[in-house]
């Protein structure tokens, strides 16, 4: 017996079946569980979070006589009501990026306590729990529909310390906008995002001194870091109703269409298509972020770069939707434009790859800042072209990041 109830009435030794409300309005990245510590109740009383659903066949009851809001002997009638909540939260509408940064800086949040959490239970051999990490992508893809550069790039602004966690995260946006370039359906696209942020869950049982290692790794460590999609892989077959695109990512994101990656060595047609867009996000995040050896490069520097691997490290066509799905200058792009001012891309035109908005704040000609401001390339008669990327590195601009995040207070 299912049985809809106010928040007020949890006891401990409720099986919690669902919330009802947003995945980012409840305290916890899970939402089936049975409640064994008051202080959970606390937290949930606390949250904006008025009823849940409780099983009374796998938890403890309402005192007899109690009232609830509602009843219900079918669990398919409660799946079907939440759907339809889920459905009509996804009714999303576009925002420019400015818009989107505060609740996907909410997201980003979340989703690393919430990733974090799960490479700690699947760390002490703990089934994986998929049905909490659908609602985690149900935001984030919710996210990139309202605007996909705000959630993506606020992802890559990871720290060494949380990369393993955040990367997931990172990975999870990128194949969601992927997915959305290359006009895949809503069960696809929700396959593809769940399978990026489940494909490092091998990297939860690598030695932490190995993974976190500031220099080059020995033959013998980068053996045990090349076992990580065989780990995932086995960890995700112990779970249960685990999506078997996100097995066949996580075994399969580091091969090479030449044939030289592994743990397979898989060519070009032996790989599916899923996989070859998880290569690619994969290596995307990990060199624009910073790691514990290195610095994260440039965006845009970072595509053209991996425009070079193409031939026989990505899949050429879905490298190219890849680039569509973040402009060939993503945000946090640093340019120099023909007047000499450099700027830093702070949102993408609808209409062309090459004309984003551009926030100018410093003059080569004169050497110093100048006041910040919007430069919509794609507008008619602009006088404003770009010439070309600039290093972040040579610049070193202590608040780079700021000025692109900092977008919505731009006049």
């Amino acid at each position: 017996m299912l049985k809809r109830i106010r928040v007020e009435q949890l006891t401990v030794g409720m099986h919690l079946k669902e919330f009802c409300g947003s995945w980012m309005e409840h305290p916890f990245w899970r939402n089936a569980f049975v409640i064994t510590d008051p202080k959970d109740i606390e937290s949930i009383l606390a949250s904006s979070i008025k009823e849940v659903w409780i099983d009374c066949n796998k938890g403890l009851d309402v005192a007899p006589g109690e009232q609830t809001v509602s009843e219900s002997e079918s669990e398919a009638q409660v799946d079907a009501e939440l759907n339809q909540a889920a459905v009509e939260a996804r009714q999303v509408e576009r925002v420019p990026v400015a818009a989107e940064l505060a609740r996907a800086k909410r997201i980003c949040a979340k989703s690393k306590q919430a990733v974090t959490s799960m490479f700690q239970e699947a760390r002490m051999g703990k089934a994986v729990d998929t049905a909490g990490a659908q609602r985690l992508v149900e935001e984030i893809s919710n996210s990139v529909s309202r605007n996909p550069g705000a959630l993506i790039s606020l992802a890559r602004l990871k720290t060494a310390d949380d990369y393993t966690y955040m990367h997931s995260v990172a990975v999870c946006a990128l194949m969601v906008a992927l997915s959305k370039q290359l006009d895949l359906d809503e069960n696809e696209t929700r396959s593809a995002g769940i399978a990026g942020l489940l494909h490092d869950l091998g990297k939860a049982v690598m030695p932490m001194d190995v993974l976190n290692k500031p220099g080059k790794l020995t033959d013998a460590e980068f053996a045990v870091i090349k076992s990580h999609p065989v780990e995932g892989h086995r960890m995700l077959q112990g779970g249960s109703g685990v999506d078997p695109v996100a097995l066949d990512v996580c075994l399969h994101h580091h091969e090479k269409t030449d044939g030289s990656g592994y743990p397979k060595g898989l060519k070009d047609e032996q790989i599916s298509r899923f996989a070859k867009m998880g290569a690619v996000c994969d290596v995307y995040d990990a060199i624009t972020s910073n790691r514990p050896y290195k610095a994260g490069w440039d965006p845009a520097e970072s595509l053209r770069k991996m425009a070079e691997w193409t031939n026989g490290h990505f899949d050429p066509a879905v490298f190219q939707a890849f680039v569509k799905s973040l402009g060939i200058y993503p945000i946090g792009s640093l340019l120099r434009l023909g007047s000499g001012r450099l700027g830093i891309v702070v949102e993408q035109s609808a209409k062309s790859l090459l004309t984003p908005h551009i926030k100018v704040f410093f003059s080569t000609k004169s050497n110093a800042r100048i006041a910040p401001e919007i430069v919509d390339l794609s507008r008619p008669g602009c006088p404003e072209k770009i010439v070309g990327r600039e290093d972040p590195a040579k610049w070193q601009f202590p608040d780079l990041n700021d000025l692109w995040a900092g977008a919505a207070t731009a006049n």
